[in-house]
C-alpha cells in the first residue's frame, strides 16, 4: 500500500526535536500537531509526559535524535549548553534548520549573577545584589545590603531550592556551610563552579510575569501581564490578566523586548517581575529572572488567549508568522500538586479546563493544571472557591483568600525573588454576528480587568 506524503511539497521542516520530555514538551507537541508538525524528544525517562506524542530518545541516543529531527528547541533552561551548541553548529553548517533559543540565552538563564548583570547593562532595574565567593565576602554582603538577605547559588536550583534566607548575623555561618560547595562545583545543585549571589530584600506588593514570543524576523508579540501566587516556593496560581496593571504594561514589554533583542532570541520567553515603589512613590517594576522557554505562568493561554504560548513558540521555531496574543477572557490557572483531584468534581464546575500531565503522584510534584475561564468574569471568584474545595492539595489557597477583583496587598512585607512563604469578522450571517458580539464582550471584560 502506498502512503501519500502528509506534508506540503514546500514544507522543509517535518519534525521538531525537543530537548526534554516533561509537561512543557508535551504541550508543545500538542500545539505542533494541528500545524502539521511531529515532535521527538531527548529525555532519559521513557514514560515521560511527552512520550504520548512522539518518540523519546535517551541521552545516549543523541545521534539518532539529531537524525530524526529537522529543527530543535527545548523545554528546560538547565539543558546542557554543550548539547545546545552542538545543535546550533549543525544549523550553521546547513545540515539542520536551527536550534532555538540560542545558546547565549541558556548561558544567561543558568547563571543568576550573569542574568542580573545583563539586566543592569540593559537599564532594567533589579533587586540589589552582590557576588559571594567566600564566607568573608558573605559577611561583607550582609553589611552592604543589610539584613535580611537571601543567599542563592548562582547556578542550579529551581522552585525554591538552592537558597538560604539570612535574617540575623547568627544565620551567616549556617548559610555558608549549606551553599558553599556550589562555589567549587561540588554541590548537588550544580557541577559548574560559580560564585553565590546575595540579594537584598525589597518591599513589594505583587509578583507579576510577562510572556512574549519573538520570531526569526525579529517581531515581538507580548501577552498581558499576569499575577502569580506561590506556595512553599512553587507556583500555585496565576491570574490573567493581572488586575490594575495597565500602567505597568509598557515598562514590562519594553524590558522583555530589550532582553530578547539583546540575545537574538527566537521563541517564547517569560520575565518574572516585582511591583514596588520608586523614589516618588509610584508603582514600578523590578526584574527577577528570565525563563528561556514556555512558562508555567502562561498555561492559561491555551484556552485564554487567541494564540497560546505553546503554539507561538512552535510558530517561531519553524519560522511561521506569530499569532495574536490577546486575552479572550479573564482566566485563573491553578497548579495541581502531588495528588490528583476527583476529575468529575473538577469538571462539574462551569468554565473549567483540566490538563493532566500523566505523572505519578508525589509530594509537591506538578502533575496537572486547571484553568478557570467562566463565561462571566463575576463567576471567577465563586468558581475558584469551588475548585479549592475539591483539591486534595489546596496549595495554600484555602488559607489566604483574596478577592479577585481587589489587587490590594500588604506592601510592607519584606521578601525577595524565589522566597515565596505566571480584523473583526464582518460576515453578515446571524451566527457570525453573535460570535463577534461575544468577542467584543470578552475583550471588554479583559480591558476592565487590566484597569
Amino acid at each position: 500500500m502506498t502512503i501519500a506524503n502528509a506534508y506540503p511539497v514546500t514544507q522543509t521542516i517535518h519534525t521538531i526535536g525537543i530537548l526534554g520530555g516533561g509537561q512543557l514538551g508535551m504541550m508543545l507537541a500538542q500545539a505542533a500537531m494541528p500545524l502539521g508538525y511531529q515532535c521527538v524528544f531527548l529525555e532519559d525517562s521513557t514514560d515521560c509526559p511527552a512520550s504520548l506524542y512522539g518518540r523519546v530518545f535517551s541521552s545516549e541516543q543523541l545521534d539518532a535524535f539529531i537524525e530524526a529531527a529537522d529543527v530543535f528547541t527545548l523545554e528546560f533552561e538547565n539543558t546542557p549548553t554543550a548539547t545546545v551548541e552542538q545543535l546550533a553548529n549543525l544549523s550553521k553548517s546547513g545540515s539542520k534548520q536551527g536550534m532555538f533559543p540560542p545558546t547565549i540565552a541558556l548561558e544567561i538563564a543558568q547563571d543568576r549573577l550573569k542574568e542580573k548583570q545583563m539586566f543592569n547593562t540593559l537599564d532594567i532595574a533589579t533587586v540589589p545584589f552582590v557576588s559571594v565567593s567566600s564566607e568573608a565576602e558573605l559577611q561583607q554582603a550582609c553589611h552592604e545590603l543589610g539584613l535580611p538577605i537571601v543567599l542563592k547559588t548562582s547556578r542550579g536550583g529551581y522552585d525554591g531550592k538552592g537558597q538560604f534566607v539570612i535574617r540575623q548575623d547568627s544565620d551567616i555561618k549556617a548559610a555558608w556551610i549549606e551553599l558553599k560547595d556550589a562555589v567549587s562545583g561540588k554541590g548537588t545543585l550544580t557541577q559548574t563552579p560559580a560564585p553565590l549571589i546575595a540579594e537584598g530584600f525589597i518591599h513589594f506588593s505583587r509578583e507579576l510575569s510577562i510572556i512574549a514570543a519573538r520570531g526569526q524576523n525579529g517581531q515581538v508579540r507580548c501577552y498581558d501581564l499576569v499575577e502569580n501566587h506561590h506556595h512553599q516556593g512553587i507556583l500555585a496560581k496565576t491570574q490573567a490578566p493581572a488586575i490594575g496593571t495597565s500602567h505597568l504594561f509598557k515598562q514590562a514589554t519594553d524590558a522583555i523586548t530589550k532582553v530578547m533583542n539583546h540575545l537574538g532570541y527566537v521563541g517564547v520567553m517569560a520575565l518574572e517581575l516585582f511591583v514596588t515603589k520608586d523614589a516618588r512613590g509610584n508603582d514600578t517594576l523590578l526584574a527577577n529572572e528570565i525563563a528561556p522557554r514556555v512558562h508555567n505562568s502562561g498555561h492559561w493561554s491555551i484556552e485564554g488567549a487567541v494564540t497560546s504560548q505553546f503554539e507561538n513558540h512552535i510558530r517561531a521555531v519553524v519560522n511561521l508568522p506569530l499569532g495574536d496574543t490577546d486575552n479572550i477572557y479573564p482566566a485563573i490557572m491553578i497548579n495541581v500538586l502531588g495528588q490528583y483531584p476527583d476529575i468529575s468534581a473538577v469538571l462539574n464546575i462551569d468554565g473549567v479546563h483540566y490538563h493532566s500531565y500523566h505523572k505519578a503522584e508525589r509530594d509537591d510534584r506538578k502533575i496537572a493544571h486547571i484553568t478557570l475561564m467562566p463565561n462571566d468574569v463575576a463567576d471567577l471568584e465563586p468558581a475558584l472557591a469551588k475548585l479549592v474545595a475539591v483539591l486534595p492539595n489546596k496549595v495554600g489557597l484555602d488559607k489566604k483568600v483574596m478577592p479577585i477583583n481587589n489587587p490590594t496587598r500588604v506592601e510592607d512585607s519584606l521578601t525577595t525573588a524565589e522566597v515565596k512563604t505566571d480584523i473583526k469578522n464582518e460576515k453578515s450571517s446571524i451566527n457570525d454576528d453573535n460570535e463577534q458580539q461575544n468577542s467584543e464582550s470578552a475583550n471588554s471584560k479583559v480591558e476592565k480587568a487590566k484597569k
